[in-house]
């Protein structure tokens, strides 16, 4: 099984590597700055959104066991006399 899943990491690392782009031309920007120019406050904003949901959604979950709620017992006693 390890050669198994070592043969397939080896594969998959050679094929992206045979099918990745061109080399980048020389002298030029590397997409930096398109990067820098597109406005990606939604993203960001809604990224730290749903972080602090799960983070919220964790802490408020009570360790997400079943609630064990003791029974309620009453004893009465009863005492008579004999005349």
């Amino acid at each position: 099984m390890r050669i198994f899943g070592a043969a397939i990491l080896a594969t998959s690392l050679l094929v992206t590597n045979a099918f990745a782009a061109t080399t980048l031309p020389a002298g030029k920007p590397a997409g930096v700055k398109k990067a820098q120019e597109n406005n990606n406050m939604l993203l960001i904003i809604g990224g730290i959104g749903l972080a602090g949901l799960g983070i919220g959604l964790a802490a408020s979950s009570n360790g997400g066991g079943p609630t064990n709620i003791a029974p309620n017992t009453t004893s009465t006693t009863t005492t008579t006399t004999s005349p």
